[in-house]
């Protein structure tokens, strides 16, 4: 199928079908012209036939880029992030921006001010969040692959309940220069995809050192490589379904069986003590961040225009940051980042990959957040928080499912280790 045929019949089918999941908030209308293009070219980029969604919180210049809040209704993006410049390099086509939390405010895809995003495999779920958009675009066939960011999970979680592959790389493998970010000193560009292939492919043309973004640095060519031996870790911790932990060793057994790899349970000492450490971390720096939304330049100011989550993360950050003068929340949350940084560091001195489940439980009916409590809510990132505040690379891949949910199976590598992350996860998508 020629680019402009198949640019054509996705808008078509999201036009049709997307009335129901709403995972795009803007649509390039541009972009048949943009294939047309394309196609002239004589020699074509490594994503030429790839079609992507952007969440919304990603500059691409010319598209609206709300970060699904009312407060950047009108902003227009004046430039391309550094990620966006790289996949136009290579012939991506970017076909719309992707609805989200508010300012990636969420974990459930409910919190948009432009409406909830549904799971497109169960309109009665959530798709997961913040990246809520990006998943339900791609589970539902609207784009190839759609690019996210991940905070704390919010890639790898909309990943694993759309029955996707989410990655969230390395802490400064690709730059954020063009992000509106939640949290910079733990945020990252992440991707979904429905194969690992794919996954691969687009950060090896994404990543690499900007001197727009200070943290990034360079890596080696991104490739799957077959894996004669393998060390695993199996990470175990409280909370998880045991239907889900059991697809997860399920899954794992048959890895181990079919390679004959080695594996051992390990344990990571402060990793219960994530969700508590990233709370203080989001909240003071999401609030010092979004001082800049003051109504001069954007045009309306934030603490007016935003709904209960991001009012909410702003006044825990006020109050952090009022408290900071004492050093009692940021100045602690840094040292037990700190902590669980050196704990995985010491346990990969020992073996090659962790695995544990991407989610604790499964995706909620929409609607039904605001009869949980706020650690229950919270909760759902506890299993995918860890990788952040390491900054190791992580990814989630599909395991298995549960009454027709799907559920991820995460595996986390040291930081720097793509390739090794991907070779590992592509043994698990071959399994049969």
């Amino acid at each position: 199928m020629d680019l402009v045929k198949k640019v054509s019949l996705l808008l078509e089918k999201i036009e049709k079908e997307d009335k129901k999941i709403n995972s795009f908030l803007h649509v390039n209308k541009n972009i048949i012209n943009e294939a047309k293009d394309l196609e002239k070219k004589q020699k074509k980029g490594r994503l030429f036939g790839y079609v992507f969604g952007i969440k919304s919180n990603i500059n691409v210049k010319g598209l609206p880029i709300t970060c699904g809040s009312k407060t950047l209704e009108n902003y227009l993006g004046s430039y391309n992030a550094t990620a966006i410049e790289k996949i136009r390099g290579e012939d991506g086509l970017i076909i719309g921006m992707c609805n989200m939390d508010e300012f990636a405010s969420g974990v459930s895809g409910e919190n948009s001010a432009f409406g909830p995003t549904k799971n497109p495999l169960d309109l009665e779920l959530i798709p997961g969040g913040s990246s809520s958009g990006s998943a339900a675009a791609v589970a539902a066939g609207f784009c190839d692959i759609a690019l996210g960011s991940d905070t704390g999970g919010s890639v790898r979680n909309p990943a694993s309940h759309c029955g996707l592959v989410g990655l969230k790389p390395s802490y400064g493998l690709v730059s954020r220069y063009g992000l509106i970010d939640l949290c910079m000193s733990i945020d990252q560009i992440g991707i979904l995809s429905k194969n690992v292939s794919d996954s691969a492919l687009v950060l090896d043309v994404i990543k690499g050192q900007d001197n727009f973004d200070t943290t990034t640095f360079e890596s080696e060519k991104i490739k799957i490589a077959p894996l004669k031996e393998l060390n695993l870790g199996i990470l175990k911790i409280k909370g998880v379904s045991k239907q889900i932990q059991q697809i997860i060793d399920i899954k794992t057994s048959l890895l181990l069986e079919k390679h004959k790899f080695k594996a051992k349970e390990v344990e990571i000492k402060h990793i219960e003590l994530a969700v508590e450490t990233y709370v203080p971390l989001v909240f003071s720096e999401f609030f010092s961040n979004t001082r800049r939304f003051d109504g001069k330049k954007y045009g309306k100011n934030i603490d007016e225009f935003s709904g209960e989550e991001v009012l909410r993360r702003l006044l825990g950050g006020s109050e952090i940051t009022k408290a900071e003068f004492e050093g009692e929340y940021y100045e602690k949350a840094l040292l037990v980042k700190s902590l669980i940084k050196e704990e995985f560091e010491s346990i990969f001195k020992k073996i090659d990959a962790i695995i544990l489940p991407t989610v604790p439980s499964l995706p909620w009916k929409i609607g039904d957040k605001s009869k949980m409590s706020l650690e229950d809510v919270y909760a759902i990132d506890a299993l995918t928080i860890p990788a952040n505040l390491a900054e190791v690379c992580a990814i989630s891949v599909p395991a298995g499912s549960i009454q027709n949910i799907p559920i991820g199976l995460q595996i986390i590598c040291p930081k720097g280790k793509e390739s090794l992350l991907f070779s590992i996860a592509k043994l698990f998508e071959d399994l049969k």
